[in-house]
C-alpha cells in the first residue's frame, strides 16, 4: 500500500498545525487536521485586543510565505490571525480542516499488546513511520454546532499516525496554590486564559474602575497590567505582583541599532554553549569561548537596564541576559509600559508568596511584616502546564506516565518530536525557540519527510541517549530564571541553529544553508539564521 494513502491526523490548527498540514499536501498526503475553535490561528484567535507580535515580522514568518507590505514590523493580533489564514488558503490547508471539532482522547490499538514497545530496538518496530501497518490511533471527537447552545456530539476516528500540535501556552492553566484561597476574596479571581477568551468588550467592562491585581511577570501580566493601566489610570492603578521579574525589552535592537540576533542566533554565537549531542569537543570550545559568552551577556543586560528604569523600580531580573535567551524568556514591552509606571497606573510589588483575604492580597514582607493590596479582580498570569495538557491527550494510563517522564525533567521527545516508545505519533511544537514558527515549521519538514520514507529513526537506546542528552542541557542550561520556577523549560533559543542542523543531517540536506546559497563564509558564521534560509526545503 501506497504510504501516502495512509491516513493522518493533526490535532490543532494554530501555527504548528497549519505548517504540518501544508508539508504533508505538498508529498502527496490527505492529512485531516481537528480544531476546537471557530478558524485557524490557535492561541492568536483568543488573545487581549492589545496583543502585538512579539518578533518582528522579518523573523516571525513561514519560510516561503512572507507577510504582506501592509502589516508593519510589528503587526496587531488579528493581522497576525490574517496572515496565517492567508497561509491556509493559499495552500490549501483550509480544505483539510474540520472546525469546532475537538479530540477528547486518544488511544492507540494494534495487533501487539500495549507493552511490546518496551522492548523495542527500532521506534515502531522498524524505525519507520508507520511500523508494520497493523496498529493505528483511534481518536474520540467532540463536534459542536455553529450554534453556541448546540449540545457537543461525538465520533470515532482511526488514523495511522497522529501529530499533535497543541503548543504549551493554553489548556490547563497554571493556578497557583495559595491558603487562605480565592474563596476568602469578596471580588473575581480568573486566569489571564478566561480573560483571553473574553470577547474585548466584555474583557474591558471587567477591569473598568476596579482595582485589579495581576500576579506574574510573563508577557501576558505586563499587556494585562498595560489595559488596565489604559482603562483606569492612576485613579485606580493595577498592582503587578511579581516573584522573580524577567527580561522584557522596549527594543531588539541594542548600541544604536544591533539586532541581538548577532549575537546569539548565529552558528558563532552557538559556540559558546556546550550543545547536546556535539560531543567533548563543543563542550571544550563553549569553556574556552566562556568569557567571552559572558562578556557579552553582560554588557547587552548593562545596555536594557540602562535604556529601561527596570532598576528604579525593583524590576531587574536575578538571571542574566543569556540565561533568558536559553530558556526563551525573552519578551517585548507594552507600548509605553514604564511610563505609565511613572504616572501612576501601575504599581509593581515584589513577594516571594501571596495568600488571598476578604479585600485582595496578603504579601509577604520583612521579617512577620505583611502587605495587603486591595483588589477587587485578581488575574493569575501564571502560565500553563503544557506537559499535562500533552498527558491529557491520551487515554491509557501507561501513555500517559511516559509521555510525562519525571517533574524535573522535559518531556523526553527525540528531536523535540518522537517519544521513543509510543508508536506512529509526533508532536510538532512542544519545544519552545525564540521564535516559535520558525522552531516548529522545522520540526514539521523533519516529520513530512519521515512519513514520506526518506530516512528512518535510529534504535530506540540510541533516541533515549539522545532525549538524555537534551534534557541534561536544559537542566543546566533553560532554567526558569527565579526561585520556585521549573528547573528546566524546553526551549531551543541558544542552540537552534545546531537543532535544526541536526535534522537537516537526519533529513539529508546540507545544514549549511547560507553557504549552500553562496553568501560565504562570514555570512554563514555571523549573520543570524531564520526560516528563510530553509525555504528550499520541503
Amino acid at each position: 500500500m501506497d504510504h501516502r494513502a495512509k491516513r493522518v491526523a493533526i490535532v490543532g490548527a494554530g501555527t504548528s498545525g497549519l505548517a504540518a498540514c501544508k508539508l504533508l499536501l505538498a508529498r502527496g498526503f490527505r492529512p485531516v487536521v481537528f480544531e476546537a475553535g471557530e478558524s485557524v490561528g490557535g492561541l492568536w484567535t483568543r488573545t487581549l485586543a492589545s496583543t502585538r507580535l512579539q518578533s518582528p515580522t522579518a523573523a516571525y514568518r513561514y519560510s516561503d510565505f512572507p507577510w504582506p507590505d501592509s502589516a508593519g514590523a510589528f503587526p496587531r493580533h488579528d493581522q497576525v490571525v490574517d496572515y496565517l489564514a492567508a497561509y491556509a488558503r493559499r495552500f490549501g490547508v483550509d480544505a483539510c480542516v474540520r472546525f469546532r471539532s475537538r479530540v477528547v482522547a486518544a488511544e492507540y490499538v494494534g495487533a501487539e499488546p500495549e507493552g511490546a514497545a518496551d522492548v523495542w530496538e527500532r521506534w515502531n518496530g522498524n524505525g519507520e513511520a508507520f511500523g508494520d501497518g497493523s496498529g493505528a490511533w483511534r481518536l474520540t471527537v467532540g463536534h459542536r454546532g455553529a450554534g453556541k447552545q448546540e449540545p457537543e456530539t461525538q465520533e470515532v476516528h482511526e488514523f495511522d499516525f497522529l501529530i499533535l500540535c497543541i503548543g504549551r501556552f493554553s489548556g490547563v492553566p497554571n493556578i497557583p496554590v495559595a491558603f487562605p484561597g480565592p474563596e476568602a476574596f469578596r471580588g473575581r479571581v480568573l486566569h489571564s486564559m478566561e480573560l483571553s477568551d473574553m470577547a474585548d468588550a466584555d474583557a474591558a467592562a471587567l477591569v473598568k474602575g476596579k482595582r485589579v491585581a495581576v500576579i506574574g511577570s510573563s508577557k501576558s501580566a505586563f499587556e494585562i497590567a498595560a489595559d488596565c493601566a489604559e482603562a483606569n489610570g492612576a485613579a485606580s492603578p493595577c498592582t503587578m505582583v511579581c516573584r522573580n521579574p524577567q527580561w522584557l525589552l522596549h527594543s531588539a535592537n541594542v548600541w544604536g541599532g544591533i539586532s541581538i540576533g548577532y549575537l546569539y542566533m548565529n552558528r558563532f554565537a552557538e559556540l559558546m554553549v556546550p550543545r547536546p549531542g556535539a560531543g567533548a569537543a563543543s563542550r571544550l570550545l563553549a569553556a574556552l569561548l566562556a568569557p567571552l559568552a559572558w562578556a557579552i551577556s553582560a554588557a547587552t543586560g548593562a545596555y536594557y537596564r540602562r535604556a529601561i528604569p527596570m532598576r528604579e523600580h525593583g524590576m531587574e531580573p536575578g538571571h542574566g541576559f543569556a540565561r533568558s535567551v536559553s530558556s526563551c524568556l525573552l519578551s517585548m514591552l507594552p507600548d509605553g509600559f514604564y511610563d505609565k509606571v511613572k504616572e501612576g497606573s501601575v504599581v509593581f510589588a515584589r513577594s516571594r508568596s501571596f495568600v488571598f483575604c476578604h479585600d485582595g492580597l496578603v504579601l509577604d514582607g520583612a521579617g512577620a511584616e505583611k502587605r495587603v493590596v486591595p483588589a477587587d479582580v485578581v488575574v493569575l498570569a501564571t502560565g500553563f502546564l503544557g506537559d499535562e495538557k500533552l498527558k491529557d491527550m491520551f487515554a491509557s494510563p501507561r501513555v500517559k506516565d511516559i509521555i510525562a517522564g519525571s517533574p524535573d525533567t522535559a518531556v523526553p521527545l527525540y528531536r523535540e518530536c518522537v517519544h521513543p516508545r509510543i508508536p506512529q505519533m509526533a508532536v510538532v511544537g512542544h519545544a519552545e525557540g525564540l521564535n516559535n514558527i520558525y522552531a516548529s515549521e522545522m520540526t514539521a519538514k523533519w516529520v513530512a519527510r519521515l512519513l514520506d520514507g526518506a530516512f528512518r529513526l535510529p534504535g530506540v537506546r540510541r533516541m533515549e541517549e539522545s532525549c538524555a542528552e537534551w534534557g541534561r542541557y536544559y537542566a543546566r542550561r533553560s532554567g526558569g530564571g527565579g526561585e520556585g520556577q521549573r528547573p528546566w523549560r524546553p526551549c531551543l533559543g541558544a542552540v537552534n541553529v545546531w537543532y535544526n542542523d541536526e535534522l537537516c543531517r537526519d533529513m539529508g540536506c546540507d545544514p549549511r544553508r547560507k553557504r549552500r546559497k553562496g553568501q560565504g563564509l562570514l555570512a554563514e558564521w555571523f549573520q543570524p539564521y531564520g526560516a528563510v534560509d530553509y525555504a528550499d526545503i520541503q
